[in-house]
């Protein structure tokens, strides 16, 4: 089989955790790629579902309190689960 190179532009944060996982995986870049292709070719498509995350009130206003909580310099923030328990039986 004749391979031909290709050149793919992608983000260096998740190339860097793609290769993390593969090597984990036992593959390398170029045959995870080359799976993904093959998966494509035999499905006739993507081998997974492409869609928008339908997330519920509830879910959407716990996500924007946490990225509330998370920038808020006044909420206290814990190292180990030892201090956690501690304040909470304060």
């Amino acid at each position: 089989m004749a391979t031909t190179p290709t050149q793919v532009r992608i983000d260096s944060d998740i190339k860097a955790q793609a290769t993390e996982l593969f090597s984990s995986l036992g593959l390398d870049m170029s045959g995870a790629v080359n799976l993904f292709l093959h998966q494509c070719v035999l499905r006739g498509g993507l081998p997974f579902a492409v869609e928008m995350p339908q997330y519920s009130s509830e879910t959407l206003a716990a996500m924007a309190e946490a990225r509330r909580i998370s920038s808020d310099s006044s909420v206290r923030g814990y190292t180990d689960m030892d201090e956690l328990m501690a304040a909470l039986e304060e």
